[in-house]
């Protein structure tokens, strides 16, 4: 498929994309097109509002990271049957509390509930959206598992993100983002970390994909994203592979 195909069917699968929820179980039968046409425009509105807050973000973490974990979430929700508008606005987000895009984790929460403030969730909906983000991180390894299918998937589609060609990309982004190095042989691979030690102790890019990357195909939840992890997993493995080649003049 030539590039230019590709980003017409980027485009397309953009524009078809359906974030509305199937799930109106507690609804009464006239109350379904208002709904429907409220959480539309929370959706709607959400999304604008995670462009302005993330559109120049240079970690890695910025809208188009957004828009792929979006995207997966939706493929994702449909194969597990997972609450579609929950995922939605988990997935858009996931990132708008991250305590690297913030100056502390209570100001990214403040930033947050700011923004929840605004819209008109039920308070179970607004409850799950807030329980799928504050759990989302990786975290060194050490936040607790998922409690619901919503939350699997939107943590599945942030972490496949993280999991091939892409991944090598925002691996190295991210490196520059907050001053590590490439690669140093002398700086050891972090085989147990804490939470604050995994966010400030000494690393490198390639040393990331030990301590992170390569780990998250085990750490997948779902059957539908696991059969992707597999695949992303092997082509980063590769490549890994490869930069040990070449360093070493192979």
């Amino acid at each position: 498929m030539t590039t230019s195909n590709n980003q017409q069917l980027v485009q397309l699968q953009y524009s078809k994309a359906n974030p509305l929820s199937t799930n109106h179980s507690e609804s009464q039968p006239g109350d379904l097109p208002q709904r429907s046409s409220s959480r539309q425009q929370m959706l709607e509105e959400t999304e604008a509002f995670v462009r302005t807050e993330l559109s120049g973000e240079t970690s890695g973490h910025d809208w188009w990271h957004i828009h792929r974990v979006v995207q997966m979430t939706r493929r994702l929700a449909a194969a597990e049957q997972a609450d579609l508008f929950i995922c939605t606005m988990a997935a858009l987000l996931h990132d708008i509390a991250d305590e690297k895009l913030n100056p502390s984790k209570e100001a990214g929460m403040q930033r947050l509930n700011g923004w929840l403030d605004q819209q008109p969730l039920d308070p179970q909906e607004r409850e799950h959206i807030l329980e799928i983000i504050a759990n989302m991180s990786y975290n060194g390894g050490n936040n607790p598992p998922m409690r619901t299918i919503e939350g699997k998937v939107v943590q599945d589609a942030d972490r496949l993100d993280a999991i091939g060609a892409i991944a090598i990309a925002r691996c190295f982004v991210y490196a520059g983002h907050v001053g590590d190095l490439m690669y140093d042989p002398k700086v050891p691979v972090r085989e147990q970390m804490t939470a604050e030690e995994y966010r400030n102790g000494q690393s490198t890019a390639i040393n990331h994909f030990h301590e992170k990357l390569l780990k998250l195909k085990d750490r997948i939840n779902t059957p539908a994203a696991r059969e992707i992890a597999e695949e992303r997993h092997q082509y980063m493995q590769d490549y890994v592979d490869r930069f040990y080649r070449e360093w070493n003049g192979m």
